[in-house]
């Protein structure tokens, strides 16, 4: 298969989760082999273009954040790299007036139709790929993620929450054949009403709101909608992964199998796949 970029310039504009900040974001076509890289348009005095790797990666206490040697970063960019990773886009500039991708509805979907709108467009180079040869695995405590040799790409994933609403939810997904669109990309991140409290109170989620996230109290969804899915939280979390991996520069041929994992074990997941040369082999 051939690499993609976008055949046109196209954009969204909303709002920052933690900043609470109105942000511009415009994917643009790219070069073939340019990987998926970020430039900062608000900052002037400092290197600005911020490549989406996973060895950038320098947070992900609350969302995934990647930085460059000059400290100039973009967070919260999960949901976007999901969007491009499931769409096949492998090159694209993506320029952006702030440190954070917006939330816009706090799933992917705006962002597949950002891409739907700016077009595909097949490159001249064939694509590359990380096929996954043995099984890599990092454990947290209770929480664990594994890479598997498989055909595809592949992502399983189990969730425990002490909340009526959420409980335990598995779920497992193939990136084929539309897959994301029909079962991901509209499922939106979720948090508790209480740990927002505090977070507004020392500066982060002054953006949230019932608009960008599914809110619990410590007995219900505060969401007068409801869900979108009655396993919509499992869904988010696989929505999560798909973006965090598609931070290794290519797409990963194998199974992703996570247990109560977040962005810090998906990133722990390539440190480990990439220190072993022999777990792996770049294809295309």
């Amino acid at each position: 298969m051939k690499q993609n970029t976008v055949k046109i310039s196209a954009g969204v504009i909303g709002v920052g989760l933690h900043s609470g900040k109105d942000i511009t974001l415009t994917i643009k076509p790219a070069l073939e082999n340019s990987g998926i890289v970020f430039i900062r348009t608000d900052v002037a005095d400092k290197d600005n273009r911020v490549p989406a790797l996973w060895d950038n990666v320098t947070d992900t206490r609350m969302c995934t954040f990647v930085s460059n040697a000059d400290g100039v970063g973009v967070g919260t960019i999960e949901h976007l790299m999901s969007a491009l990773r499931a769409c096949n886009i492998d090159n694209a500039i993506l320029e952006i007036d702030g440190a954070e991708v917006p939330i816009m509805d706090g799933s992917a979907m705006p962002f597949v139709n950002m891409i739907i709108e700016a077009g595909i467009a097949a490159q001249s180079e064939y694509r590359k790929t990380i096929r996954v040869l043995k099984n890599v695995s990092v454990q947290d405590g209770d929480k664990r993620v594994t890479l598997t040799p498989a055909k595809g790409s592949i992502f399983g994933g189990e969730i425990e929450f002490d909340h009526p609403e959420i409980g335990v939810q598995k779920y497992e997904t193939s990136l084929l054949n539309g897959n994301f669109v029909h079962e991901i990309a509209e499922m939106r991140t979720f948090g508790f009403y209480h740990e927002g409290e505090y977070l507004r109170s020392i500066g982060l989620a002054q953006g949230a709101s019932l608009d960008n996230a599914i809110v619990l109290d410590r007995e219900k969804i505060m969401n007068p909608e409801g869900l979108r899915h009655p396993q919509e939280f499992i869904r988010h979390k696989l929505l999560d992964a798909i973006g965090d991996l598609y931070l290794a520069g290519y797409a990963i041929e194998g199974r992703y199998d996570g247990f109560k994992a977040g962005h810090a074990m998906n990133n722990a997941i390539l440190h480990a796949l990439f220190a072993d040369e022999s777990a792996f082999e770049i294809i295309g």
